[in-house]
């Protein structure tokens, strides 16, 4: 009778482990599939977004009088986004504010974002791509989400692997998309369900806009890297400590200056028309378009020792004027052009390697306006590749101390504390 019990009850337990078994392999299929379908979609979508973004960069550099359609662009945005009843954009939030609540990404705004942010760089305006990435990847992924029916959790999944699948064909960096996705919605906490489907659609992603688009990944190789010592150790200290302080400004800036325009200037057309005619004097007060655009040939540049010592400054003032007056586009590759004339700057004034300073001002940039020191991290392998990662390492945890609670993101949740082992639960905006 003892015999026939335990059996029984070893054949219960293989019933239920063949169930979990069975269960886990469903799961792994559907996601695999899910993920494909997305990385796909998606990754054709940002890839053309990427072609178009390369296209008006190019018409701009040979016709420089498009800058003088600035205002009359700026216009035609906020037309488009006012038609399409959207009055208050609130640009990536939206995407994390979904994922956090029960929301929903508008399937329109994929649209508008992609033509909007083309024709603020078509025209000059200082603004980078990558918050258009996500915005769409994240509709994308809600949409794909809701036409399935699934539910609530598996949308929310499903708008990480939107936003992965996106920054991967964007940058052409598949590992930091993946983390990204899941480390910039709630910062102390990584969604680790969507580590799957996040890696599967990043690499997809970044396989179709590069092996079937030719679309080339972005990377900045740096020249001579030192053997870590004291003096180095002492160098990137130095930086890392300046750059976080940069970071905060700059996202301070950022917030600042577009709810001062909102509250100065009620009217969104004048507003973006105001914003557009500043520009175009700045720009020429100035006397260089090295700050129109996002600016990639002058990141490049950096880390030849090409810059002079207050572009960053300059850069951080024309991104905010863009975004704050209505203009569309990211703040990640200005962050990017900060990071990395500031490193340079040092680096030339300390004599040290401006390359190799160029590329721990951009890694301290990011991981300051992100908060996100794994996506920062995997980001430095795939841009810079793998020579300098003691200094890389040493940067970004620095930065991510010393950058506090600011960020780019307002809906960006801090769910630990920085200094101490505490549960905080607050929002990026609560801490500008």
């Amino acid at each position: 009778m003892k015999v026939l019990e335990w059996c029984k009850k070893e054949i219960d337990k293989l019933t239920q482990k063949s169930k979990t078994v069975g269960l886990q392999c469903m799961m792994f299929a559907k996601w695999i599939v899910l993920a494909v379908v997305v990385g796909l979609l998606v990754g054709a979508f940002g890839s053309l977004f990427g072609v178009c973004m390369e296209f008006a960069t190019e018409t701009r550099f040979r016709y420089a009088w498009l800058i003088f359609l600035l205002p009359v662009v700026g216009l035609i945005i906020v037309a488009l986004y006012r038609s399409c009843s959207i009055t208050k954009d609130g640009g990536t939030d939206i995407v994390i504010d979904t994922i956090h609540n029960s929301g929903a990404v508008p399937f329109r705004v994929a649209p508008l974002i992609f033509i909007a942010t083309v024709l603020t760089h078509l025209v000059g305006g200082s603004a980078g791509r990558e918050g258009a990435a996500l915005q769409i990847g994240g509709s994308f992924g809600d949409k794909i989400g809701r036409v399935l029916k699934l539910d609530l959790m598996d949308r929310k999944v499903l708008i990480m692997c939107g936003m992965s699948a996106a920054f991967s064909a964007l940058f052409g960096t598949p590992m930091a998309a993946a983390v990204f996705a899941m480390e910039v919605i709630t910062v102390g906490v990584m969604y680790y369900a969507a580590f799957l489907p996040c890696v599967v659609a990043s690499l997809v992603a970044a396989h179709f806009a590069s092996e079937i688009i030719g679309i080339s990944p972005e990377s900045f190789h740096i020249i001579n890297v030192p053997d870590l010592n004291l003096e180095m150790i002492a160098v990137v200290v130095l930086i890392s400590i300046i750059g976080a302080g940069v970071s905060s400004i700059f996202c301070l800036i950022l917030h600042k200056t577009s709810r001062g325009l909102e509250k100065l200037v009620k009217n969104s057309y004048i507003r973006v028309a105001i914003a557009g005619v500043a520009i175009i004097c700045l720009t020429f007060i100035v006397g260089s378009r090295d700050y129109n655009g996002a600016g990639i040939d002058v990141i490049k540049r950096a880390f030849l020792g090409d810059v002079v010592p207050y572009a960053f400054l300059l850069k951080m003032l024309f991104t905010a004027i863009t975004l704050g007056g209505g203009f569309k586009g990211g703040e990640i590759v200005p962050t990017f052009f900060v990071g990395a004339t500031l490193g340079s700057a040092i680096g030339i004034a300390l004599g040290v390697s401006p390359s190799l300073c160029a590329g721990i001002g951009m890694a301290v940039l990011f991981c300051g306006v992100t908060n996100c020191p794994l996506a920062t991290l995997f980001i430095s392998f795939e841009l810079f590749n793998y020579k300098a990662v003691p200094y890389f390492l040493l940067a970004i945890a620095i930065s991510y101390v010393l950058s506090g609670y600011s960020g780019l993101y307002g809906e960006q949740k801090i769910m630990y504390s920085k200094y101490k082992a505490r549960y905080i639960n607050r929002n990026v905006k609560d801490g500008d």
